[in-house]
């Protein structure tokens, strides 16, 4: 029964993490802005403090399942917007990410739209809550593997990559097509977290404090996929799988 509760709060961790170091960072952020994004003065404030509010409030609904498609609409336009602001939205790995996180926030409307099937006060399912549930647990299933994807094919071919990217990538089509998907995404899960910790180890760099922020950036990206992928197992992986197939022979 926790898992729900934690895939949510895993999920919107980055846009926490976000808002808090716009916070801490704010003069910082006011000058790149100013200075090197050539927003005016009073602009720059107002887009940080929408951006703060916007991923502060989201992300409360969301982790609270209130109106979870309004929320997940927010911290879209968050990613979106932040991509033009910062001028990221033409980098391939910004945008890997974020197709992943995009993955992970669908899975989230996925599982508000199942609960509304569920709820035994609101009659009989519709068809078309059950044909947008399907289409968007197709689309945050194939969004999630790409970010692990991106972090497993880089970097130097060692036998202990080698065999991450057996497994993995095993893991990555078995999520896409939906079979196994369950036990996919919790092996995918499983080899998230053991990388989170050992590359994405934050905490031990004090000597170059930008390097810092884009390690920590990467950290809570990754538990967000990471929740996006607990949320697949919760909710399963939907009509537009070959476990779902199965079951009709």
């Amino acid at each position: 029964p926790y898992i729900p509760w934690v895939a949510r709060a895993l999920l919107v961790s980055t846009f926490i993490e976000d808002s808090v170091r716009i916070m801490v960072q704010w003069q910082n952020q006011l000058y790149f802005l100013q200075a090197f994004r050539g927003f005016p003065w009073g602009v720059s404030h107002v887009f940080l403090l929408l951006n703060v509010v916007t991923m502060i409030v989201c992300s409360a609904l969301a982790i609270g399942r209130r109106y979870t498609e309004l929320a997940v609409g927010g911290l879209l336009s968050v990613i979106v917007l932040q991509g033009f602001a910062y001028g990221l939205i033409f980098d391939m790995s910004f945008f890997l990410r974020n197709l992943s996180v995009v993955g992970g926030l669908l899975m989230l409307v996925a599982e508000s739209l199942l609960a509304q099937r569920r709820n035994v006060f609101a009659g009989l399912p519709s068809l078309s809550d059950e044909d947008r549930s399907k289409y968007v647990l197709l689309g945050g299933r194939v969004l999630l593997v790409l970010l692990f994807a991106s972090f497993v094919f880089s970097g130097s071919l060692t036998l202990a990559r080698m065999a991450v990217i057996a497994v993995g990538g095993l893991s990555c089509v078995m999520v896409a097509v939906g079979f196994k998907a369950k036990w996919s995404a919790i092996v995918l899960v499983a080899i998230l977290s053991v990388f989170n910790l050992v590359v994405n180890n934050w905490w031990t760099i004090d000597f170059n404090p930008t390097h810092r922020d884009f390690v920590k950036y990467d950290f809570f990206q990754t538990l967000s996929i990471m929740g996006g992928f607990l949320l697949l197992v919760n909710v399963g992986p939907g009509s537009f799988s070959v476990d779902e197939k199965k079951k009709n022979f």
